[in-house]
């Protein structure tokens, strides 16, 4: 059995191109791009397992996957860095070789998916289940610019922002969103412990800071959604708590566009 050396890699994208991170079927994903990358670079078949799914058209400043590579394989490497092989550890890539694979990978990858680094970690490590919080931001301008166009979602009135924090703290006094949940996801809990849950004004409208263990699919937009709905007066910031509590998605506001989402940041006991 061929011995294996597992490694993060952080990246960032613009996903206004992309169907999501996942790989599909007829549909260009930022999964599917990577590992071909990847493959090409490190000259053998590579499969990444990413953090978590983002939905098409929504972005990622950060964001990181794992993936395995062959010990000592001498084809991850070409004639120089097999040259530094003094320099390196038991495993397939050298000290020398990250930067060298991450301008290799960043050369390959359109402009619109960025590898930032390439980190060794121990063989148990896992991208998507290891990681212990997750943030995302969720934008929001009120006056037409292009240079926020499919990078923001432009609303026509200012809601309450005020109202819409109330209702923000309400949402942290609990775990079970099955509210905010697309239906019909595979997954053993909806039970979430969120941290964060907050809007800032900026200076070109307010953004949406929320952060938890872990999200749900579509929550995070279907949170943006429902209180967007309390900041324009239609509901009460309390009603906030009956929508939570009847665990019932179509009592929860619609989601909204993805151009305004950000994953943000991914952390890890060990990085």
């Amino acid at each position: 059995m061929t011995a294996k050396q597992r490694y993060f890699i952080e990246l960032a994208y613009d996903g206004t191109k992309y169907h999501g991170w996942q790989i599909q079927q007829n549909a260009v994903s930022v999964q599917e791009l990577l590992n071909k990358a990847l493959a090409t670079i490190l000259r053998q078949p590579i499969e990444t397992i990413g953090c978590g799914r983002t939905d098409t058209g929504v972005h990622a400043r950060e964001f990181f996957a794992h993936f395995d590579l062959e010990v000592n394989n001498p084809l991850a490497m070409d004639d120089s860095q097999q040259a530094e092989e003094s320099k390196s550890t038991d495993h397939g890539l050298s000290t020398i070789d990250y930067g060298l694979k991450v301008r290799g990978l960043n050369s390959l990858l359109p402009p619109d998916i960025a590898i930032k680094n390439i980190i060794q970690v121990h063989e148990d490590a896992h991208a998507r289940f290891d990681a212990t919080r997750r943030s995302y931001q969720y934008h929001i301008h009120f006056h037409k610019d292009p240079f926020l166009h499919g990078y923001s979602w432009m609303v026509r009135d200012v809601p309450n922002i005020m109202l819409m924090n109330q209702a923000a703290a309400i949402i942290m006094e609990y775990t079970d969103f099955s509210c905010f949940s697309k239906s019909n996801t595979q997954v053993k809990t909806n039970n979430c412990k969120i941290t964060r849950a907050e809007w800032i004004k900026t200076d070109q409208g307010i953004v949406f800071h929320i952060s938890a263990d872990r999200f749900l699919r579509n929550m995070v937009r279907a949170i943006v959604g429902t209180l967007m709905m309390v900041g324009k007066h239609e509901i009460e910031s309390g009603a906030v708590r009956a929508i939570i509590e009847s665990k019932n998605r179509s009592n929860a506001g619609t989601s909204v566009p993805a151009c305004g989402l950000y994953l943000t940041e991914v952390k890890y006991p060990y990085l």
